[in-house]
């Protein structure tokens, strides 16, 4: 008998091109800490908002989930700011590796691709775990068309780590230094030019610069003369997540990181949260020597309320009077918040600091902590270095000056004025000072105003430059970039 020969088996009829089955379709699988993440950068992007403001509410919704750990919350945060940070330099590695202007990607898809740059090029992520992650994300938020694409360009990402990639999209530093460390150290060009500006000298020091820029910085509490004490503070917080402040004898750093509203003096009003170098400002204000009256003390831009309070508390150990004035009316009820069971006698207003409600010559020691760029506090909202632009300063300097003669109209005759910004950028700093003192701009004429040597007041703090005004460094003293100029009035 013949043997028969064999019968192909029955296939099913294809599906898709090529004869090939298709697969069946599943359905995307959300992933709460990256769609966390994405909702945040998305309202960055669209709103205008900053991280620091959107996230810990959105962290306090998904904890109510049991499934979601504390290394969830971790990771959406390390996800949000990291991706926020390296923008820059994740925007010009995706730009290698797509065929079209940037500007012709559509945001969210943006933004799911900066998130998996992040992924792949700034954490331990495993390849596979940051590709796969990233593309089932595309499909939830995306669709699964252009899901494809997010994979196509993740996939090329990944063929180079961060410093692989540095080198081919950051020009050498010989031949454009500034566009080089832009890439590098992802900050705007105008930004490295004018930080570089305001710190001077060479290469090593604007690096570290821009590297603690780029760094996660600790939270700093606050404790508020006469109302907690910085021992109460290292107790609750945990000796082994706790450490002394740097330079502020008020100043506890959470080191491990962790919840400050979880702390009771913190919820109660007696400590908060309040960078060193904004503590170091109002304590070298009220540490001048004032002759004769100190019983009357102004904070002329009063919000938040940080400064305030702590103003407000030292104030009260002299048995002095804090008026805080803010002009936004949401911003005073901060500052009413912050200053709610001050031990002194204190009033919050809400007024405009250029039209002043108060009499000439009526305080003693005056803070003008004016609005500005937020260039010095790049480390806690990276979003506003990509949201800044140069002619952002040609707005902010007719306020400035505008504030700073009103506080020297405010102060009486031997008062002192405490001029801060949150920037070190010279056109908000040291230009504003020098034409207010010398009368410069359209009808106004020279103040009667000498400048104070800052530096004695800031007893202990290092690399404070040669005076007589002082910068603070996030590199070089571990805070934000704050500028203070005391002036004392003369006539």
């Amino acid at each position: 008998m013949s043997e028969q020969p064999r019968q192909p088996r029955r296939r099913p009829a294809p599906a898709g091109a090529g004869g090939k089955q298709a697969k069946p379709y599943r359905r995307p699988q959300k992933d709460p800490v990256r769609m966390l993440a994405f909702e945040v950068l998305r309202a960055v992007d669209e709103r205008d908002a900053y991280a620091n403001l959107v996230l810990p509410p959105l962290l306090r919704k998904a904890r109510q989930d049991e499934r979601f750990q504390a290394r969830d919350a971790a990771l959406a945060t390390e996800l949000v700011y990291g991706t926020l940070r390296r923008q820059g330099t994740y925007d010009a590695v995706i730009k290698a590796c797509i065929d079209r202007p940037l500007r012709e990607v559509d945001p969210p898809v943006l933004d799911v691709l900066s998130l998996g740059a992040h992924q792949l090029l700034g954490t331990r992520i495993p390849t596979h775990a940051a590709v796969s992650a990233s593309v089932e994300l595309a499909r939830v938020v995306l669709g699964d068309g252009r899901a494809k694409f997010v994979n196509a360009v993740l996939r090329k990402i990944a063929a180079h780590d961060l410093e692989g990639w540095l080198e081919r999209v950051a020009p050498p530093y010989e031949e454009d230094a500034e566009e080089h460390l832009a890439v590098y150290h992802s900050h705007p060009r105008w930004v490295v030019s004018a930080l570089w500006d305001a710190l001077g000298g060479g290469r090593a020091g604007i690096e570290d610069l821009l590297e603690a820029d780029n760094e996660r910085p600790e939270v700093t509490l606050v404790a508020r003369p006469g109302r907690s004490t910085p021992q109460e503070l290292l107790e609750a917080v945990g000796e082994e997540s706790a450490l002394p402040g740097r330079w502020s004898p008020y100043a506890v750093r959470m080191a491990e990181g962790g919840e400050p509203g979880a702390l009771e003096a913190v919820r109660e009003g007696r400590a908060g949260v309040q960078d060193e170098g904004s503590q170091l400002v109002a304590m070298a204000l009220a540490a001048v020597p004032v002759e004769g009256r100190d019983e009357r003390w102004l904070d002329g831009c009063a919000g938040p309320g940080g400064k305030a309070a702590l103003l407000g508390a030292l104030a009260a150990e002299r048995g002095a009077f804090l008026l805080a004035s803010e002009k936004q009316p949401h911003r005073a009820r901060l500052v009413e918040r912050a200053l709610a069971g001050n031990p002194g006698p204190y009033q919050v207003i809400t007024a405009d600091g250029t039209r002043p409600a108060w009499r000439p010559g009526s305080f003693d020691r005056v803070l003008m902590d004016v609005p500005c760029s937020g260039l010095g506090a790049l480390r806690r909202r990276p979003e506003a270095r990509w949201r800044r632009r140069p002619e952002d300063l040609e707005g902010f300097a007719p306020l400035q000056r505008g504030l700073l003669r009103q506080a020297l109209t405010a102060v009486r005759v031997g008062g002192v004025v405490g001029y801060a910004t949150c920037s070190p950028h010279l056109a908000e700093t040291r230009v504003v000072v020098d034409d207010v003192l010398k009368g410069r701009g359209a009808g106004n004429a020279p103040v009667s105003a000498e400048l104070i040597d800052a530096r004695p007041f800031m007893a202990g703090v290092p690399a404070l430059g040669d005076g007589p005004d002082v910068q603070l460094w996030p590199h070089l003293h571990g805070t934000d970039a704050m500028y203070l100029a005391l002036l004392r009035r003369t006539a």
